[in-house]
C-alpha cells in the first residue's frame, strides 16, 4: 500500500510520531512518504491511503494542515484515511480535558469537510526546553495544576507508543479491507 503521512507540528512531537508511523509502515512492507504540511505535500490522489496529524495549541491545529485538508478534501474523502490529534490533554486526570480535546477534533474535521475512517487522540510532550519564556511559564502552571513535572530544564514525553502501534495496526487493517472492497465493487461494475 502506498501511504502518505502529512503532519503539522509546533515543537516536533507530531513530526516524531509521524516518522515513527512511517518507519512501522515501511517495516510492514508499505511505501511511505512523510511530509510537513508547510512544505507543499503532494496530492493525496497519488496514494492509496493517508494519515494526517496535527497538534492542538490554544484550541487550534496548525494552519498548514488545515490548508492541505481543504485543498484535497475531495480526494481525501474517497480513500482510507485517519487523523491523529496530538494533545497533552489526553494525559490529564480531568475528564473535561479529554472531552474538550475530542470536541476540538470533531469540530475541526466538520469545518474542513474531511471524514476520515479513524480519529486517534495521542498524548504529546512537554517541550519546556523549546518554549519561549511566556509559554514555559504557562505550561509550568498547567503542569503544576495537573500534578505533572515542573522542572523546565528538560522535556517530558507522554506519547503512548504502544497505543500508537495499536492505532496504526487498526489503520492498516481498515485500509486493506477498504481496498479489497473497492476492488470487488470495480469488478462487479
Amino acid at each position: 500500500m502506498k501511504v502518505l503521512i502529512v503532519y503539522g507540528t509546533s515543537e516536533g512531537q507530531t513530526r516524531k510520531i509521524a516518522r515513527f508511523m512511517g518507519n512501522i509502515l515501511e517495516q510492514k512492507g508499505h511505501s511511505v512518504e512523510i511530509c510537513d504540511a508547510t512544505m507543499d505535500p503532494p496530492s493525496a490522489d497519488d496514494f492509496e491511503a493517508v494519515l494526517i496529524g496535527a497538534s492542538i495549541h490554544i484550541g487550534h491545529y496548525q494552519s498548514g494542515v488545515t490548508h492541505y485538508i481543504k485543498k484535497h478534501v475531495t480526494a481525501l474523502n474517497k480513500m482510507p484515511g485517519a487523523f491523529f490529534s496530538v494533545c497533552l490533554a489526553i494525559v490529564s486526570t480531568l475528564e473535561e480535558e479529554h472531552k474538550e480535546a475530542v470536541r476540538i477534533a470533531n469540530e475541526y474535521l466538520k469545518d474542513t469537510g474531511w471524514n476520515p475512517m479513524l480519529v486517534e487522540h495521542i498524548a504529546g510532550a512537554l517541550k519546556y526546553t523549546e518554549y519561549n519564556y511566556f509559554k514555559k511559564l504557562i505550561m509550568k502552571m498547567i503542569s503544576k495544576k495537573e500534578g505533572r513535572p515542573t522542572d523546565t530544564s528538560h522535556d517530558f514525553e507522554y506519547t503512548d507508543w504502544d497505543r500508537v502501534m495499536e492505532f496504526l495496526n487498526e489503520f492498516i487493517d481498515k485500509s486493506e479491507r477498504y481496498s479489497i472492497k473497492q476492488n470487488v465493487t470495480e469488478i462487479e461494475n
